[in-house]
């Protein structure tokens, strides 16, 4: 169980995070004007986010889902993806944008977005709702950024900690006495 007492304090309000979901909407509608994108959601931190986008979104897209996850001794990321959930869509000629809630080192993203193209994707744009720039590792950028954010645990919104916290409307900062216990 969790109560809101165990957010620090509000980084993002909902009404901001609604605000910057129709101006990504905007944009992401403008380049892909002349396409039928495929927007792959990876799962599961980044739903919401994607939901909103989607429905904000003016045209049509094909919706579709991944849950991927990196690993390596220690908890480090090696960079190599192992799907836990694969995409049931053919990727091949298709112009595809990779929706995420959070880009931290950057390795899964990067190795996500290789393996679209090496299946045969004419294009792979990623989306993210956060960007912790100062955490990257990997050699990846996010086509399209909600919010950069410093090196600070979030919550809400859809991204979690141990499964709590993502119905939460607003992104919030973790208390640093809840993981640390």
């Amino acid at each position: 169980m969790y109560t809101e007492n165990d957010v620090e304090r509000v980084l993002l309000s909902a009404d901001q995070l609604k605000e910057r979901v129709a101006q990504l909407a905007e944009s992401i509608t403008q380049d892909y004007k002349d396409t039928y994108p495929l927007f792959i959601a990876v799962l599961k931190g980044s739903f919401v986010f994607y939901s909103d986008l989607l429905r904000a979104v003016g045209m049509p897209v094909q919706a579709d889902f991944m849950s991927v996850s990196s690993y390596g001794e220690n908890a480090v990321s090696s960079g190599r993806v192992k799907i836990v959930k694969d995409s049931d869509a053919d990727v091949r000629g298709r112009s595809v944008l990779i929706v995420e809630d959070i880009i931290d080192s950057g390795n899964t993203l990067y190795a996500l977005k290789n393996l679209l193209l090496q299946r045969g994707a004419k294009s792979v744009k990623i989306c993210a709702l956060l960007d912790k720039a100062s955490r990257r590792t990997a050699d990846i950028a996010a086509d399209y950024v909600g919010f950069e954010i410093e090196d600070e645990f979030v919550i809400g919104y859809g991204l979690d900690y141990a499964e709590r916290y993502r119905n939460l409307p607003y992104v919030g900062i973790l208390k640093r006495s809840v993981y640390e216990k």
